[in-house]
């Protein structure tokens, strides 16, 4: 058995070409230059974390010559506030993530599924929304919040996270519904479900892959997010990691503590890694999964 599948992969598998290798040479050189520049410098920005100010203003962080100098990170999460901006984009990415997903699923598997009057506008309407720069929505949400007295708040800052999500989530989830057989959905209408109860016990769980795979991309957007933040968040207090990390670099122009800045870096940019390493199947499988036909 084992030697016939060893022969099958022999078979599949192209022989080497010189002449299409090296066409693609050019290709490779620019994607290994790529890599060992994102490679280098994630490792540059990990050793400077790790030392002192004068070893980084000298460019010599690969030689450690005081040692390793952990409290950097210690002093980054507890002076310079880190901890405060950590903990509210962990909360803004979380909270808009769920209620995302829990406004937008229902909606894309209603396009998706039903025909009605109105359908097709609507989901031009998602698109053009998807096509609106932020710039030029800010003034307007900035004199309604002025208005209703809500500016400077977590709670506004969700809400126009999540509003901002919606079109994106929504357009993302309705290739997942589409493909999804219809055969689900009759065998449901004979054992008596509803419709409601169609879509939250059989269609939303089989569309988890997609489901996965667009929670992953709303919290990597809010979590990166600047511009919306930098413009409502007017205090420390329920600033996220962007213009945090922003206001503690401006303070290292004063105090010089480029190590702490540095662990700072690192603290903010983990949690987007961490989520890459441990779910980067999920994503591909997700993202692709939506163009086959279920």
């Amino acid at each position: 058995m084992f030697g016939k599948k060893k022969d099958k992969e022999k078979k599949v598998r192209e022989p080497f070409n010189p002449r299409k290798e090296a066409k693609l040479l050019p290709g490779y050189i620019i994607v290994a230059i790529w890599v060992f520049f994102t490679i280098f410098l994630l490792l540059w920005i990990l050793a400077a974390s790790f030392s002192t100010a004068p070893e980084i203003m000298k460019g010599e962080v690969f030689k450690f010559a005081t040692g390793l100098h952990p409290d950097n990170y210690i002093r980054a999460w507890q002076a310079n506030s880190i901890s405060t901006f950590f903990l509210n984009s962990l909360l803004y990415a979380v909270v808009t993530m769920v209620g995302a997903v829990i406004i937008s699923a229902p909606a894309a598997y209603v396009l998706s599924r039903f025909t009605f009057l109105g359908n097709k506008p609507i989901r031009s309407g998602f698109l053009i929304a998807m096509s609106i720069p932020q710039i030029m929505i800010v003034l307007p949400l900035m004199s309604i919040a002025i208005q209703l007295d809500i500016n400077g708040s977590r709670g506004l800052l969700m809400f126009l996270y999540i509003g901002m999500q919606i079109p994106y989530t929504t357009t993302f989830l309705m290739t997942f519904f589409q493909n999804l057989s219809r055969t689900y959905e009759e065998a449901a209408a004979i054992d008596g479900c509803t419709p409601m109860m169609t879509f939250w016990r059989i269609m939303f769980p089989l569309a988890q892959p997609g489901i996965i795979t667009v929670g992953i991309f709303i919290f990597m957007n809010i979590w990166n997010e600047y511009f919306i933040s930098l413009i409502f968040a007017s205090s420390s207090d329920i600033m996220p990691v962007g213009p945090g990390l922003k206001s503690v670099l401006t303070s290292m122009q004063y105090t010089g503590d480029w190590g702490g800045l540095f662990a700072a870096v690192v603290i903010v940019f983990l949690p987007t890694l961490l989520l890459y390493i441990f779910l980067s199947e999920k994503i591909i499988s997700g993202v692709t999964g939506g163009g086959i036909k279920g």
